[in-house]
């Protein structure tokens, strides 16, 4: 048996934030990040439009990028303070991401990140509050799934969480609040976007409900992706969307390694972070030619290239094809083909890449890949990766 999870409501269209006037209930904790929904109004708008549905509000702002554990603890405490019925979070990934783990430590003060850092092992939420999720970017999709990354950086460990309990009541995708979004970043979220819908589609746990929304929002990303990076807000809209059709389908089919390869170098080396979709985007094509090897994973992929009109005769070719269209959009967005064209130090990477490539095997999104891999083998990707070498194994 599987399992299909969707919020109840999702929103969307230009000035659909209004809808938040229309939740119902008493009290509203709104979750924000660094600043931009308040500096270009989005923040007063939902304040005003909770206040006018007769909501009482508070506010917690000022969640970091890639947010601590820190932040989830003082934002539960808040909550567990102010008694919401309605939890608010609005922005990136990071703002929506912290409030789903305040969410649960406000119901369950006693639980502890061990405990739900368990896959699907979540109390029952919705006891005192339910859940509204607004992104600001068109990349995470964390507004209709069932996941949440918190960094404990005491430790040096991110825990990636999982429950569907954590999928949100109602998600309201308004395409208003993506139009100032730097070029980088449309970019980097957008390639985030395609390889989620990707990965999902050859993900083990793939089915007939999840098929057809990577399938779509793979088109989309295609059609509408090199216009939004150039600041045509008519793509811009349509690549809010694309994103999190292929939010829904990754929620419910899970990934693959590319994610667990991002997860595990994003912090890892000393020339800097490398943001998340710029490493999806490095690491999608190798994966693919990696994962491809596999007769039933390149029947999919080549499924992917005839579904978007891109040529081949053989599977093979369709496969290559694919990737050939991914390098061309990396080109597009100025996105690096390689680690060591991205800058990390070639004496570091060897240095550090045994044990990364054992932490990327051993991430939450390997065991729904369609080839199985091991370190020793991740480390050739890895490789391959850094060099800018042919995947042959």
């Amino acid at each position: 048996m599987s399992r299909f999870t969707l919020p109840r409501d999702i929103y969307h269209g230009k000035g659909c934030l209004a809808e938040l006037k229309n939740l119902k209930g008493k009290k509203a904790i709104l979750v924000v990040g660094g600043g931009s929904m308040k500096r270009q109004g989005f923040l007063d708008k939902a304040v005003a439009y909770l206040k006018e549905g007769g909501m009482e509000v508070s506010l917690f702002e000022g969640v970091e990028p890639d947010p601590s554990v820190e932040t989830v603890m003082k934002g539960a405490q808040a909550m567990r303070d102010f008694e919401p019925d309605w939890i608010v979070a609005m922005g990136g990934g990071s703002p929506i991401d912290a409030a789903k783990a305040m969410w649960a430590f406000y119901e369950y003060p006693d639980t502890t990140f061990e405990d739900l850092c368990v896959p699907f092992n979540f109390p029952e939420l919705r006891q005192k509050a339910k859940f509204a999720a607004i992104p600001s970017t068109s990349g995470t999709a964390t507004e209709v799934t069932a996941f949440s990354v918190i960094t404990d950086y005491a430790a040096g460990v991110k825990y990636p969480l999982a429950d569907f309990n954590i999928t949100p009541d109602v998600a309201i995708v308004d395409p208003e609040l993506v139009e100032a979004l730097p070029a980088k970043q449309v970019a980097y979220t957008g390639m985030d976007a395609l390889t989620h819908a990707i990965e999902a589609y050859v993900s083990t746990l793939h089915c007939s409900f999840t098929d057809p929304l990577a399938l779509q929002a793979i088109e989309m990303v295609l059609d509408y992706l090199p216009a939004s990076y150039r600041g045509n807000m008519e793509a811009r809209e349509e690549m809010h969307y694309a994103q999190c059709l292929a939010g829904m389908a990754f929620s419910n089919a899970l990934l693959g390694i590319v994610h667990s390869m991002a997860h595990k170098t994003g912090a890892a080396f000393s020339t800097g972070h490398i943001t998340h979709g710029c490493a999806n985007a490095m690491y999608l094509p190798f994966v693919i030619k990696y994962n491809a090897k596999d007769p039933v994973a390149a029947s999919r992929y080549a499924e992917i290239a005839r579904r978007m009109g891109l040529p081949g005769a053989s599977t093979q070719a369709l496969v290559n094809s694919l990737c050939r269209k991914i390098d061309h959009f990396n080109v597009q967005l100025n996105i690096p083909k390689t680690l060591q064209e991205f800058g990390i130090i070639e004496s570091e990477f060897k240095e550090k890449i045994a044990k990364i490539s054992e932490l990327a095997v051993g991430d939450a999104c390997t065991g729904s890949n369609p080839r199985e891999i091991d370190p020793a083998t991740m480390e050739k990707l890895f490789t391959c990766i850094y060099y800018g070498t042919e995947v042959d194994f």
